[in-house]
């Protein structure tokens, strides 16, 4: 990943998505739905170290937080893009290490042969210039389109080390089936 610049003004002082400041953690299948992938791909590419959850899960398998989600949506379109392996895993690690709140400003432009991030309009447009850009990817739209999808499917909070077991958070209205069998045959 070639950094094209820091994160400009126009960008710092917005707010962050509700998604992103929410602690919430999504199962393995609610990451695939709102990221547009299969169970397959999502385990494939937790076990390769690609894309995985960075929450606790108590006992169970990690939980996949807003900005987990984000990338893995980000890792499709750029599968999808033909760009390769190796540059996909430089752009997942990088945004990796960015704040959920930051990833709105950021865009990805691809040649074809390397990945750049931008943080304002005007990179994009000294990229364009140089004829360095092919396609471009912006992160703040995959965040708002994930956020809108991640509103209708239910979330958990995060394990702590005092906690066992997470609390799931589901929007008014929906019911978790599968854990309401579960209380009901433990009960």
């Amino acid at each position: 990943m070639v950094g094209v610049g820091t994160r400009s003004d126009e960008t710092a002082g917005r707010e962050p998505a509700p998604a992103a400041r929410a602690p919430f953690g999504y199962r393995g299948t609610v990451a695939c739905a709102a990221a547009g992938i299969t169970y397959r791909q999502l385990d494939y590419w937790a076990r390769t170290g690609l894309a995985g959850p960075t929450l606790r899960a108590g006992s169970g398998p990690g939980l996949y937080s807003f900005r987990d989600v984000v990338i893995l949506k980000i890792v499709k379109r750029l599968l999808d893009a033909g760009v390769s392996l190796h540059n996909i895993r430089a752009a997942a690690g990088h945004l990796g290490t960015r704040a959920a709140a930051e990833l709105s400003g950021i865009t990805l432009m691809s040649d074809g042969a390397a990945i750049f991030e931008c943080s304002s309009p005007n990179e994009v447009m000294e990229l364009l210039e140089g004829g360095q850009g092919v396609f471009g990817i912006s992160v703040g739209a995959v965040c708002t389109e994930i956020e809108e999808v991640l509103r209708q499917l239910p979330g958990e909070e995060p394990t702590s080390d005092e906690v066992e077991v997470p609390r799931a958070v589901l929007p008014p209205g929906v019911v978790d089936e599968l854990a309401e069998r579960r209380r009901f045959r433990a009960g």
